[in-house]
């Protein structure tokens, strides 16, 4: 959820800029089952424009007429949302609102954290009842520091306030070595599921990033030349250059980083052979980058076009990264979300 908050930051600080309040509302606590669990965000400016969503639609509305409040009186509260009554989400949710009002240091070292790509936490302090109470708000700890999101001094936080802590890992980043129709496919869903996308295209190609919408970035380099540093294990690689030999050298070159997934194009006996030839180039390679490789790339959902086939793969990095094993959800006995 990163990108979210991340995303709330850029339009919070675009509101200010305008002479435009905002209010951050955080689903702190969950009694029972939603939609989305607690950690979501969203935020609601002046002009009753919403950045974000904390379920499917059926609470924002509530928000946003919660928020008059504190639009007025500057002060943080609490509300609650049962949804048991309303449209059967089975569960009460706590929400916080309170004025975003970062400073500027605040909001430059956050930005510096998400170019670093480094982790942070956000805390909320907050009262599991409805009301306006003293101390309750949010920070940003970057590096030990902690930085108020809404100008509230940590001193004053009571001490028997209830703390939510989320650590907020970097945001997740798509790598897709390529630059055929089927990775632009690819490059529009990844950035439509909020992940940052790098196209890296062969230094023959007569692409440029506007041919990727979404993409942040596009390289045309060799694999030789390829800079590795920022592959970590927020990353998934996809090699779909449609070449036997431009995908063994990428992946030849991808063997000293520590990327989450790393996905190959085409069927089960190209993928044997490429590992193959792979080992005797790199005999030494560690077995967790081994393991990293998927190939054929995707779940398997029947998909024929390009556009499906970039709903599969997406898929798949998802159930890599959260640890799930893609199944239909009328088959899953039990909550969708175990925590």
């Amino acid at each position: 959820m990163t990108h979210e908050f991340k995303k709330i930051v850029e339009e919070g600080i675009l509101a200010d800029q305008k002479g435009l309040k905002s209010v951050l509302a955080s689903v702190v606590a969950l009694d029972g089952s939603s939609y989305r669990r607690p950690g979501v965000r969203m935020l609601i400016l002046e002009n009753n424009k919403m950045i974000g969503a904390v379920s499917g639609g059926c609470v924002e509305k509530e928000i946003l007429v919660q928020s008059d409040s504190v639009f007025k009186t500057g002060a943080s509260k609490m509300m609650t949302y049962d949804g048991r009554y309303r449209l059967g989400c089975e569960g009460v949710l706590y929400i916080l609102l309170e004025i975003f009002k970062p400073t500027k240091s605040t909001t430059d070292n956050f930005f510096n954290c998400i170019k670093d790509r480094t982790s942070f936490e956000l805390k909320s302090y907050y009262q599991k009842k409805e009301g306006t109470f003293p101390g309750i708000g949010s920070f940003i700890k970057i590096q030990n520091f902690n930085y108020s999101i809404s100008n509230l001094s940590i001193k004053n936080k009571e001490a028997n306030q209830l703390v939510f802590k989320q650590i907020m890992p970097p945001c997740f980043k798509l790598v897709i070595i390529g630059a055929e129709h089927d990775a632009v496919q690819l490059c529009k869903l990844a950035a439509f599921t909020g992940w940052e996308v790098t196209i890296i295209a062969g230094v023959k190609e007569s692409k440029s990033i506007k041919d990727f919408p979404g993409a942040q970035a596009f390289y045309s380099v060799s694999a030789e030349s390829m800079d590795i540093e920022s592959i970590d294990s927020e990353t998934a690689v996809v090699l779909m250059t449609h070449n036997f030999a431009n995908d063994l050298r990428y992946l030849v070159a991808l063997n000293n980083s520590n990327p989450n997934y790393i996905g190959l194009l085409g069927p089960a006996r190209r993928r044997d052979d490429l590992l193959s030839q792979f080992i005797e180039y790199c005999p030494e390679a560690e077995d967790s980058f081994i393991d990293a490789i998927h190939g054929p790339a995707g779940v398997n959902i029947g998909a024929e076009t390009p556009q499906e086939i970039a709903i599969s793969v997406v898929s798949e990095i998802l159930s890599v990264v959260r640890n799930h094993e893609p199944m239909s959800l009328s088959k899953k006995a039990g909550r969708i979300h175990t925590k």
